[in-house]
């Protein structure tokens, strides 16, 4: 409980000193807005349904291209962790897969696809897949040999291996790299949807630009913004809690 309160009121300096600046009139308020203004094209937006709709249509990008991510990412993973001759071969592409920005991946995308759907989730699995792979090879990779002998010698010998020794030793580091993805999965949604006319959060924010509207702008980002510590809360935070009481890690 005393966490909580240090963090609301932390938030709440941060909203007090916004107001503040706001009435010393530093900025015009077309760059800066008020809190007031900001918090009024947010509750527009959620009254109108232009927020839900661009939502709705997001999320149904995201889960399509992070699932992609998950699936291709921890197969790759798998496959590196097991394979030296791959690891010193398609591992060095990975890695440096890793240092693109998502965003240099539009332009290919969008030469490949077309301006649809499919290339912003392109762009999704681009930018996110590598640091699953990454994520998942490592996580195998720092199980101890000890762990992996001890289940052989108890009986547990081929998915049992897996089920039982392989999949809790490896799941803290694993959902670690499961959680950033998701973080990289959606930078990369925001970035292909900035540039590409279509319903979503992002083409909401680069709307709010045209029309020179920072509070919509700002609007937008706080959603985002929510949405984000929502998805941590409900679905990792989560998933680490009951892992923890299921296998008694501690991650």
């Amino acid at each position: 409980m005393k966490f909580y309160f240090i963090r609301f009121f932390f938030f709440a300096l941060l909203l007090i000193a916004w107001h503040v600046i706001t009435l010393l009139k530093f900025w015009p308020e077309y760059i800066l807005p008020s809190p007031m203004s900001v918090a009024n094209a947010f509750l527009l937006g959620i009254t109108e349904g232009d927020y839900i709709a661009a939502i709705l249509s997001s999320f149904k990008r995201l889960s399509i291209g992070y699932t992609l991510s998950m699936i291709i990412g921890i197969l790759l993973g798998l496959i590196l962790a097991t394979s030296k001759l791959f690891d010193k071969t398609f591992g060095s592409l990975i890695f440096g897969l890793q240092a693109l920005p998502s965003i240099c991946w539009l332009p290919i995308a969008f030469i490949w696809f077309g301006l649809n759907d499919a290339a912003i989730i392109f762009v999704v699995v681009a930018g996110s897949m590598p640091s699953m792979a990454t994520a998942t090879q490592t996580s195998i990779n720092h199980i101890p040999e000890v762990w992996i002998r001890a289940g052989k010698n108890m009986g547990a010998g081929g998915y049992k291996l897996y089920w039982h020794v392989l999949i809790p030793a490896a799941f803290p580091t694993l959902l670690e790299g499961l959680r950033q993805g998701w973080t990289f999965s959606w930078r990369s949604l925001m970035g292909g949807e900035l540039l590409f006319f279509t319903l979503g959060l992002g083409q909401l924010l680069n709307m709010g630009r045209e029309l020179n509207d920072m509070s919509q702008v700002m609007a937008v980002m706080l959603l985002i913004v929510i949405i984000g510590l929502i998805t941590d809360v409900l679905l990792f935070s989560t998933i680490e809690k009951r892992f923890s009481k299921r296998w008694g890690f501690k991650i």
